[in-house]
């Protein structure tokens, strides 16, 4: 399969917020979801690369720089989906593959990312990339606004 990996643009914004329904069950509005594309899309310490297949976005990851007071610069993995139907066709490696090579470019040390305890799947896809770890947290927020 022939698919192309780069950088997020403006005009992704729709094929971002389905694949976040979609693949990861999350409901957040598209016209939040083009606002804070466009706000990280600005910021150095995001990127947002998008996968492209036939002109169509197909999957999509966005990570971010990890800085910690005890621990060496590192990027983190805020998400990453690709269409069920593009699934096990190399295109999630490849994802993570073009953060590794921002990482190395910016000096990290490495990538981390947290998955959530139910997505089964997703665990053994990231032990096959090379990822490792079991550390088990709860996360926890208090939402300010509703």
């Amino acid at each position: 399969m022939n698919y192309l990996i780069r950088e997020v643009v403006e005009s992704d914004a729709e094929a971002i917020w389905k694949l976040n329904q979609n693949e990861m069950g999350y409901r957040f509005p598209l016209d939040s979801t083009k606002a804070k594309l466009l706000k990280l899309m600005k910021s150095d310490d995001d990127r947002i690369y998008v996968a492209v297949v036939d002109g169509c976005v197909v999957g999509y990851i966005h990570a971010n720089s990890y800085d910690l007071l005890y621990a060496p610069h590192m990027k983190n993995i805020m998400g990453i989906a690709v269409d069920a139907e593009y699934q096990h066709k190399g295109i999630g490696r490849a994802l993570l593959l073009q953060v590794e090579k921002w990482a190395l470019y910016d000096g990290a040390v490495g990538v981390r990312l947290v998955s959530g305890a139910s997505r089964h799947g997703s665990h053994v896809f990231y032990h096959k990339c090379g990822y490792s770890g079991d550390k088990e947290q709860l996360n926890l927020k208090k939402m300010l606004h509703t």
